[in-house]
């Protein structure tokens, strides 16, 4: 019976000669099941540098891995590791089947542990659900990650889009930069000033990525991106993103609100008033913003200002879109409100990235959606340790990464 189990272990493990599983132990008290894999002597195996068959063992070591848990029981594989004398490469380590180097836990169990990450878990609530400490769920991803981002390919990348997030509410920052037609994160650096587009450059050259083919970039109008865009990236017509232009504006909005409610009461508690859109506006809200838009209020303006300016981002084409930007730069900084006339002196400032948008067509709403992804990430993990984590989970989230998992097929024989 002992002989069948531990030929019944050995195919549900996908162990193959010389490997078999020679001893089964199941301790009650502990609720761990402990499996023993071992060749037979006289053994051979293949040098992990040339593949060369028959190479002969030179010495073992004792070494165990935390395999998938079989029920609710811990598992865990021991055997002697194997090194190899190689004729031309000498004392190697020999691959094994079930484990990579250096790796405390099996390949199946390390596929696990990724596939729950990317469910939507934290490392930390992983931890607690296979009973490791988070920082070796770290270590595993961060070995994945890293194996991948080493075969990827940037050298079609032709548009990029940057965006900066934090690892906490406003420390520790990170820049993101992404394939904009692709849709996939490229890079993650810390910080968020322009040598951060430096680092990108380099890691773009080492993925056979050509600095001279960027042809576009999407970007907030960040005087260290717009300094850093043009130096690495001299051909890249630069886009300033409309969503940005209009968190300027929303912000200008909110400003001359807060100003006036002093005097008028009226705009007290209304602040989402006038910072939705007609379309979204709760009922509530647009019977208010009926009543005083009309009411020659400077938050009244302001908004309308800003809602002309919107519209002109329904043009079809550059010229339309050129002559009424210059209608309405002259509007607003004749306006005679501060906030308004600072963000319109900002938009001529940037006037050609600004109308780039209508021949790119590009806005940062794919860097929008991926910071969600990000801060919802960091609300589930209230946070990340480190900056490291931050962009290890940037990748795993948004980088489109061929991790190549083992699969998970052979699992079922044992869960």
């Amino acid at each position: 019976m002992d002989h069948q189990m531990e030929q019944l272990f050995s195919m549900a493990l996908g162990v193959t000669s010389p490997w078999v599983v020679t001893r089964i132990e199941f301790t009650e008290a502990d609720q761990q099941l402990d499996l023993w894999l071992d060749f037979p002597a006289g053994s051979s195996f293949n040098c992990p540098e040339c593949q060369q068959p028959g190479c002969k063992v030179h010495d073992t070591e004792e070494r165990t891995w935390r395999h998938l848990d079989f029920f609710q029981h811990k598992t865990f594989l021991h055997a002697r590791r194997p090194r190899i004398k190689c004729p031309e490469h000498g004392v190697k380590t020999a691959t094994l089947p079930w484990a990579r180097p250096g790796s405390g836990f099996t390949l199946l169990m390390e596929s696990y542990i990724v596939l729950l990450i990317q469910s939507g878990m934290t490392a930390c609530q992983v931890g607690r659900l296979i009973g490791e400490h988070d920082t070796r769920v770290w270590r595993i991803l961060e070995h994945y990650v890293d194996k991948a981002r080493k075969r990827a390919d940037f050298s079609d990348v032709r548009a990029i889009s940057v965006d900066e997030t934090s690892r906490r509410r406003g420390h520790n920052y990170v820049t993101v930069f992404a394939d904009a037609k692709k849709r996939r994160v490229l890079f993650a650096t810390p910080g968020k000033d322009a040598t951060t587009v430096l680092r990108f450059r380099e890691d773009l050259e080492a993925h056979g990525g050509c600095p001279e083919q960027i042809e576009e970039a999407c970007l907030d109008m960040s005087e260290a991106f717009k300094k850093g865009l043009s130096e690495e990236f001299p051909e890249a017509s630069l886009t300033f993103d409309n969503f940005h232009l209009m968190q300027l504006l929303n912000k200008a909005v909110d400003e001359v609100r807060r100003q006036e409610q002093a005097t008028h009461p009226e705009l007290k508690r209304t602040r989402y008033v006038w910072l939705k859109n007609d379309w979204n506006r709760t009922e509530k809200q647009a019977e208010v913003f009926s009543q005083l838009r009309d009411s020659g209020l400077a938050t009244a303006k302001a908004t309308q200002i800003k809602t002309v300016f919107q519209d002109i981002f329904a043009c079809d084409d550059i010229e339309t879109a050129e002559s009424l930007l210059k209608s309405w730069y002259y509007w607003a900084t004749h306006s005679r409100i501060k906030p308004i006339i600072k963000v319109a002196k900002t938009i001529k400032k940037n006037w050609d990235g600004v109308l780039r948008w209508f021949e790119s067509g590009l806005t940062n709403g794919l860097m929008e959606g991926i910071n969600s992804l990000i801060q919802a990430a960091k609300g589930r993990s209230r946070g990340f340790r480190s900056t490291r984590y931050l962009t290890i989970m940037i990748y795993l989230i948004a980088g489109k990464l061929d991790l190549r998992l083992p699969p998970l097929r052979l699992a079922t024989h044992t869960e």
